[in-house]
Formats: structure tokens, sequence, C-alpha cells
């Protein structure tokens, strides 16, 4: 079932995207993550450009994390106030990012740099996620180890203009979880992702949020921020194609109301080593198919007349 794709100016399966947009809006609900850390690679692994890849799963993303929300919601596991803080950041970051998006797309080097950025950040930050999961598993099997504070301090929990958010118990700087936000906005607008992958350990290890309520909260914050994105996107650089967003959508919001309920039945650890060894297995594919010679091979030369 071949469907012609109008802006990527290309053929796709359309069973094939349906089934890749589903599997995405899984680990939506699953994880409390967009899911653009898998979708934009397995984009570029079906042929779609890179730049192309990035603008439209972003329209994907908030499908999927409107569904995966309204589960959050109805269980109440949403900080709307501290979420909002975090959108004001991400709006700031999302706008500074189609900036940059234009200036590689301009200069032709969009493509090496999204699959780049996508190497190094997955691959940093999947390992240490993997490391600190492995450990947390260790500890609990190993109940009379020495157990480290619940709350640890930083210099960032001293930054000025302090709010208190009281579903999540916290007072804190409202410029930390402002900042987190901000940089999930220029990920998702320069590597079309909702950030999830690292909002998720940041507002566990920087604001020392509650586990429960991290999920719904950093996708309440995504669907505002990848809506933003796909609209400069499409205003800006003209790479957001319907026909594949309508089937990622498609896909995205039925695989996000499973995955809600899978992740209620692994524990925090478990979840976030799984999380973590996907998040790996990406940026190795990825850095493999940088260094693998091309199955397609050519080069371009000029002749002097």
């Amino acid at each position: 079932m071949q469907v012609y794709l109008p802006i990527a100016e290309m053929s796709v399966n359309a069973l094939l995207v349906l089934g890749m947009g589903g599997l995405v809006g899984f680990l939506s609900g699953m994880f409390g993550v967009g899911g653009g850390f898998l979708m934009t690679p397995l984009l570029i692994f079906i042929g779609v450009p890179p730049a192309i890849a990035v603008g439209t799963q972003a329209n994907q993303l908030v499908a999927a994390s409107v569904s995966g929300v309204l589960a959050h919601w109805r269980r109440g596991n949403v900080d709307v106030k501290l979420g909002v803080v975090m959108l004001l950041g991400g709006m700031v970051g999302t706008v500074v990012g189609v900036w940059i998006f234009s200036i590689l797309q301009r200069i032709g080097q969009i493509d090496a740099a999204i699959t780049l950025s996508y190497v190094f950040f997955l691959g940093t930050i999947g390992t240490m996620m993997m490391v600190e999961a492995s450990r947390a598993l260790i500890r609990r099997r190993a109940p009379t180890a020495k157990r480290g504070k619940l709350h640890r301090h930083m210099w960032l929990h001293g930054l000025p203009l302090k709010m208190r958010f009281q579903r999540s118990k916290l007072y804190i700087s409202a410029l930390l979880p402002a900042g987190i936000g901000a940089v999930g906005g220029m990920l998702v607008a320069i590597m079309g992702i909702g950030g999830g992958f690292m909002l998720v350990p940041a507002m566990i290890y920087l604001l020392n949020m509650p586990t429960g309520l991290v999920a719904g909260t950093s996708l309440f914050q995504i669907i505002f921020t990848t809506a933003m994105a796909t609209l400069l996107q499409a205003a800006t650089n003209q790479t957001v194609d319907v026909m594949l967003a309508l089937l990622l959508l498609i896909g995205g919001v039925v695989g996000a109301q499973f995955g809600t309920k899978a992740g209620g039945r692994l524990r925090g650890e478990q979840a976030r080593l799984l999380l973590a060894s996907l998040v790996v297995a990406v940026a190795l594919k990825l850095a493999f198919d940088l260094v693998m010679e091309p199955n397609d091979v050519f080069t371009i030369s000029t002749r002097m007349s």
C-alpha cells in the first residue's frame, strides 16, 4: 500500500508508517517521552530526508503527547504550574532552534548536523541513564546497602526567583525548569524530538520531582513546544509533509493509549533501563550508518573546457 509524500518527493508503505507511529506513540505513553528520538531516525532509515523527518514528525508528537497527557491527567499526574514555567522557556528555545535550523539548511549542512546531533545526544544521555538505572536496580536488590539522600541539593537550587509548586511539593527557582524547557525547545526544533529523553532525567535529578508526576508534566510541556515548532518549520523552512504527518498521527494516538497502561506495570528503574537501552541502540545504528559506505556511491567531477 504505497502512498506518495509530496514534500519528501517519495513513496512509502502506508502500513509501515502507521506501524512506526503506533510504536512511537506506545513509547510516548509508557515512558512520558515524545518519542521523537526514535521516530526521526526511523524515518531517515526508510529514506525520508532528515530535514523533512525533523519538521514532519514533530507534528506527530503533538497528537501522541495529547493522547498521553489525557491519560495522565485522569490520574492526577500532571503539575500544570511547573509545566507552564517549563513551557515559557520552551517557547524561547523553539524560536532559537528554528532559526539555527534555517541557517544550517541554507548552508547545506542540516542533514549532517541532525545525524551528528543524534549520535552525540542519544549516546551520551542514553549511557548515563543506563548506568544510573543499573545502579538503582542493584541497590534495590541489596536492601542492607546504605541509601543516599532522597533530595540532593546543588548550586542550581540556590538560583533566585524561587517559586512554590504545591503539586510536586517543590520550592525552587523558576529559572531551573524554564532553562530545562528552553533546551527541550531547541531540541524539538533542530532534532525533531520532544526532548523527553532529556527532560525526564533532568526533572527527576535536577528538579527532584516525584517520579509519578514527571511523565505527565513532561508530555504537557511537549504538546505546546512541538506544535509551535511544527508551525514555525512549515512557515520558515517548508519541511512539513502533511501526508506523512497524518499517517504518523493516526498510529501515534492509538499507540499512546496502550503505552500508558503498560507503563503503570513497570518499576521506575526498569522503565529507565529499558528507555536507556532503546536510546543507546538508536545512537549506535546512526553512528554505524555514518561510517558505512552508502549503497549509492557517486562522485561529482568538473571538466575544464
